[in-house]
């Protein structure tokens, strides 16, 4: 499948290197507003660099675009490629707003064009682990999470992405989405969310420090923290079942503990490739097999309960997903 990219810049790289290593999608075109930016890119991954965005939409032997564009820009670069006929592969999260976030996907919806989302972290062995093993955890009870990168002396103040204007919410909506994407995969739809955000070590305006309580529809509670300030980067994922538990960090990896035993065992799970299996499921999804895992009422939602959590923050109370659905 001819694909084109769109917006150039660390992430862009990111897909475009997993495009390399897929064989159903290949980049033909690239385009960003900065004439060096994709002349850069088109050398290093050997494609056109296009002078406009028109150009690419106008080309009929593309068939997607591959989005990496600012979250404020993702309904007009969206809409503007379903009503080309353009299939669409967004970075999360699928806007800043839901009104952006309805508008994008009924366009794709009326002209009839795929919409897929980049939430690779659910992807990732050892949550497809605990999610093929969910039923033996009995009734869900509870989750801790943590997803935590160090950005001091590392950011760029001139970027959307640290800035509160581009990126509502900083570190949580930045990051932190990709694990209340992963807790609502494992533990089932976010009814209501408390939050607590600050700016404890980074320059600018934005949260480096953010915290979500999150109360799911099946009753069980769990906790996302998330941060741009900490000493290295962490990952943790810890889901508590009546009957068993799941225990993940990236330096022990996944253990496993059924009531009764008083050892976590260690599961060995094979290395994936989510990146691959996102835009391949897109590519597949693109000639009719099947349908992205997450599409643009699922990205919605999840963008829902980031809104719902920054909401909470600047209020000082408990905020209902619907609410910010309304």
């Amino acid at each position: 499948m001819n694909v084109a990219c769109l917006g150039m810049g660390w992430w862009s790289d990111v897909l475009a290197d997993a495009i390399k290593r897929s064989g159903k999608l290949k980049i033909v075109a690239c385009f960003s507003r900065s004439a060096e930016k994709r002349q850069t890119f088109a050398s290093k991954y050997g494609c056109r660099a296009a002078s406009s965005y028109e150009e690419i939409l106008e080309d009929k032997k593309i068939e997607a675009v591959i989005n990496t564009t600012p979250n404020s820009v993702h309904r007009e670069t969206t809409v503007a490629a379903a009503r080309a006929g353009k299939h669409t592969f967004l970075d999360k999260p699928i806007a800043n707003t839901v009104d952006d976030a309805r508008a994008l996907t009924e366009a794709c919806r009326k002209a009839k064009v795929v919409l897929a989302l980049g939430y690779q972290r659910r992807r990732e062995s050892h949550f497809r682990w605990i999610k093929e093993r969910i039923g033996e955890f009995g009734k869900l009870v509870n989750a801790e999470a943590n997803i935590s990168r160090d950005r001091l002396g590392k950011i760029d103040l001139s970027s959307w992405r640290y800035t509160a204007q581009g990126m509502p919410g900083g570190v949580m909506l930045q990051i932190g989405i990709h694990y209340t994407d992963v807790l609502e995969y494992l533990i089932g739809p976010v009814k209501a969310v408390s939050g607590r955000f600050v700016r404890l070590v980074l320059p600018g305006d934005n949260p480096d420090v953010a915290s979500l309580v999150l109360e799911h529809e099946n009753g069980a509670l769990s906790t996302l923290n998330a941060s741009y300030a900490s000493a290295s980067e962490y990952y943790l994922m810890n889901i508590y079942g009546k009957e068993a538990s799941a225990y993940y960090d990236m330096h022990q990896g996944l253990r496993f503990l059924k009531r009764g035993s008083t050892t976590a065992n260690a599961v060995p799970c094979k290395k994936s490739d989510p990146i691959v299996e996102e835009l391949e499921e897109f590519a597949d999804a693109v000639r009719g097999d099947g349908e992205p895992e997450m599409d643009g009422e699922r990205s919605t939602r999840s963008l829902a309960v980031l809104l719902a959590g920054i909401k909470s923050a600047k209020e000082g109370r408990r905020v209902e997903v619907t609410e910010v659905l309304a």
